[in-house]
């Protein structure tokens, strides 16, 4: 079974799409928690960090490149953004398909949650 994010990278889900290219895409999150709130997404599933591999370090790296990429675009990498990745339940995953959030435009405190 697809998940949300295969989905949407098949185009069977609407969704903006802020930012593409051969290994992942961005999207605005449907329920941001600050003024900038992006999900970086591998189009290949890595249903979580804490079951990533060796084999996984090449696209995870570009993940967190495209994320720099895409915070000096929305003009928040000046100021200051987090990138989060959760892993698992009590990390607040939700989609077991891993992606990185992109959150900024407004102080973030610290510890988060």
């Amino acid at each position: 079974m697809k998940t949300l994010f295969q989905k949407i990278a098949d185009r069977e889900i609407p969704s903006k799409i802020v930012f593409e290219d051969d290994l992942c895409f961005a999207i605005e999150d449907i329920n941001p928690q600050a003024p900038t709130h992006i999900l970086v997404i591998p189009k290949r599933v890595i249903t979580r960090l804490g079951g990533a591999t060796d084999d996984d370090a090449a696209l995870l790296g570009h993940l967190l490149v495209c994320a720099g990429k895409i915070a000096r675009e929305r003009g928040i990498a000046e100021t200051g953004f987090r990138a989060v990745i959760n892993s698992g339940k009590d990390a607040g995953e939700t989609v077991p398909h891993l992606h990185v959030h992109i959150l900024g435009g407004r102080p973030l405190a610290w510890p988060p949650g």
